[in-house]
């Protein structure tokens, strides 16, 4: 009589032990895998956190980002090689894979579309070839930013009806908001407070005890997935809504001839100061999200009035400070189209490689359409892709000397230079315009501007 022992009788043997062992022991246990979709600045971290203690898979539907993570290197930049040893995971963008898990972390982006609208299409697509994947028992956790309701108004009824599985009876569902801040070699995943939230009692259990394993800050349970989905989105949009009140802090003050971070560092000193500074707010987070609960609010029938107003200060910057170093290189005697304007950082935050959603690029980009000669450099973007995404050519340094210098974004590199070296880089009748603060007392301020 043959012992040998097929795949299908193979999964009927695991399928017993999940009917004997709640899903975080079976992932303990590493009876059962866990997969992660989506695998860019949130869902890397995420999976390989988890590949300290389970059996993982990474799935990511572009096949060169797949090649990259086999070969140890972090498409986004952020980790290092060595973030890639001892871990237990395999990389992959075959669809068909991802049958092989019983526990799904969904970490794919959710954008907006040229109308400020959410654009649900990459998670939809997701939550697709998760649900051709879901078998009784299998759980799915959503990471992505979306409006409270989402997850059980638009990402259950496709698991349904793709899977034909029956919600909360033959799988259940979860909601924990990433909270990655991108370049924060400080505040790491796991050394940040973790929301999550359940279907039922159950299934909040059994996620908070399969987080609780990665997340040494602690995990904070709420309620509902409402609750949990709300809780995001209210992150980031206080901050848009603290920001853009600076941005129209500068605006005023500017007009009084008051330096903003003058009084700022003055209001400070006081202890239930909100320390919040103005500046450009792009992104894939704070420039967004709000958006999102915008257009929830609307379709219930509420309008967002404040949140709206901070939305539209913030959007509007870029040509403010495009529209100011015109208008300054105007009153010293320039000819706008022949000036020399150099242009330094082009991400969307200091000391990141991201350059989506960047305010930087619509600066650069405003002052084109009237000046000629636009030198843009950043050492941390990539040059491709600035090009293929905004059409914007960069050089690897700067050349010469320039009619006005724009510091756009606060990289490390830009803060630790010498006033010499930004000195030299400048006309007689040159002048800097720091968005950021950082040269704040270090040039004359006959030639300095921030906001």
């Amino acid at each position: 009589m043959s012992t040998f022992t097929t795949t299908k009788q193979l999964e009927d043997q695991r399928q017993i032990i999940h009917t004997n062992e709640n899903i975080y022991e079976a992932l303990k246990n590493r009876t059962a895998d866990l997969a992660v979709v989506g695998l860019g600045y949130v869902g890397l971290p995420v999976a390989l956190e988890f590949a300290r203690h389970f059996s993982v898979l990474g799935f990511d539907i572009n096949e060169k980002r797949v090649e990259m993570m086999n070969n140890s290197e972090d498409p986004s930049g952020e980790l290092k090689r060595t973030a890639f040893d001892n871990k237990e995971i395999r990389f992959s963008w075959k669809e068909e894979q991802l049958a092989e898990a019983k526990f799904f972390v969904v970490a794919v982006p959710t954008p907006i579309d040229k109308q400020n609208q959410p654009d649900l299409r990459i998670l939809k697509s997701a939550t697709t070839s998760v649900a051709k994947a879901l078998k009784k028992g299998d759980y799915v956790v959503f990471e992505s930013t979306v409006y409270p309701g989402c997850t059980e108004e638009v990402c259950v009824p496709i698991l349904e009806q793709i899977s034909g599985l029956q919600f909360n009876v033959d799988f259940k569902v979860g909601y924990s908001p990433e909270r990655i801040n991108p370049g924060d070699k400080t505040n790491t995943v796991d050394k940040i407070v973790k929301i999550v939230s359940g279907s039922d009692d159950e299934s909040l259990e059994n996620i908070a005890n399969v987080y609780r394993s990665i997340i040494t800050a602690g995990i904070h349970c709420a309620p509902t997935i409402k609750v949990a989905e709300a809780a995001k989105i209210v992150e980031n949009t206080q901050r848009d809504v603290n920001i853009a009140l600076m941005n129209e802090l500068s605006m005023i003050f500017e007009k009084m001839g008051v330096n903003t971070f003058d009084v700022l560092e003055a209001a400070g000193t006081k202890w239930n100061f909100l320390k919040f500074y103005p500046g450009l707010v792009g992104g894939h987070c704070i420039g967004v999200d709000p958006y999102y609960l915008i257009n929830k609010a609307i379709r219930i029938g509420h309008n967002p009035i404040l949140i709206s107003a901070g939305r539209s200060v913030n959007d509007g910057m870029p040509a403010k400070i495009a529209n100011k170093i015109i208008n300054e290189l105007k009153t010293r005697g320039q000819k706008v189209s022949t000036a020399r304007v150099l242009v330094m950082g082009t991400t969307f935050k200091e000391n990141v490689t991201d350059i989506r959603n960047s305010k930087a690029a619509d600066i650069i980009l405003e002052l084109k359409k009237s000046c000629n000669d636009v030198t843009v450099v950043d050492s941390w973007a990539n040059t491709g892709e600035m090009k293929d995404h905004y059409g914007i050519e960069m050089t690897e340094e700067a050349t010469g000397i320039y009619d006005a210098i724009v510091v756009a974004v606060s990289h490390e590199t830009y803060v630790n230079m010498e006033t010499e070296e930004y000195l030299n880089l400048m006309t007689e009748d040159g002048f800097i315009m720091d968005v950021k603060g950082i040269l704040k007392n270090k040039i004359e301020s006959e030639d300095y501007f921030s906001l």
